[in-house]
């Protein structure tokens, strides 16, 4: 399925530098989130229901990434 991205507002994290090397969100409209990297703007998309969103970023917050 194709999704329109054309009014999508993307946004990175405000911690990001200066540099383009960031991941970028955006709401895509009917609880879909579009993630994408920034270096590549016109690249592929991903996209998550919104509630597995959330409990990807509730996860990360938690920690459960921390590798070290």
């Amino acid at each position: 399925m194709k999704t329109d991205l054309s009014d999508a507002r993307w946004f990175k994290s405000r911690h990001s530098g200066p540099s383009r090397d960031c991941v970028e969100v955006a709401g895509l409209g009917s609880g879909i989130v579009g993630v994408r990297d920034s270096k590549n703007p016109t690249g592929p998309v991903l996209s998550f229901p919104q509630s597995e969103w959330q409990q990807f970023l509730s996860a990360a917050r938690r920690g459960v990434f921390d590798f070290s």
